[in-house]
């Protein structure tokens, strides 16, 4: 069986590839607007080998985002459809917000540390935005803002030798 590589042997009209261009120019979105590109080009009528090449994708992809197009003819079938997932908690704790308040010393705010905890920020974002941010979603936040710093350091210092007789404890002699 020979599998269709032609523009008109696909199925597309000549309204396909203006309604693909005019939401192509649209298009805001990168992933939609590469899909839209490349069954565009097949529209117009690239070989589908060469627009895999040219848009990164496989074979099967371009079949693939070409089938979804044709089944029902309209733009909106190539973009991405909502996700399923919880919606960000915190809105008011923005990126910007969360890199401004790290940079600023918590001694100087009132807590007990000379560093930020995550849990200590968490806190402290909480009561100035007067929203709630966990500790788990704040650590996602930062690792992708890129913050990241270890944690202090715990220094046992040794009894000096001579301690005793500084403090006048030992008698001389």
């Amino acid at each position: 069986m020979r599998i269709a590589k032609k523009a008109a042997e696909l199925g597309f009209q000549w309204y396909d590839r203006r309604r693909l261009a005019k939401a192509l120019k649209q298009v805001e979105d990168a992933r939609s607007y590469r899909r839209l590109h490349a069954v565009l080009l097949v529209a117009n009528g690239r070989d589908i080998k060469e627009v895999a090449q040219l848009s990164g994708a496989s074979l099967q992809t371009i079949y693939n985002w070409i089938k979804l197009y044709l089944q029902q003819r309209q733009a909106q079938s190539l973009f991405d459809s909502s996700r399923c997932g919880r919606p960000r908690s915190a809105t008011a704790v923005t990126d910007r917000r969360i890199l401004r308040e790290f940079d600023r010393d918590p001694l100087r705010l009132g807590y007990n540390t000379t560093v930020w905890t995550v849990p200590v920020l968490a806190t402290h974002l909480s009561h100035r935005f007067g929203c709630e941010i966990s500790p788990h979603p704040l650590r996602r936040r930062m690792k992708h803002l890129g913050l990241r710093w270890k944690r202090p350091r715990y220094v046992y210092s040794e009894k000096e030798p001579n301690r005793a007789q500084k403090k006048g404890q030992l008698s001389g002699g």
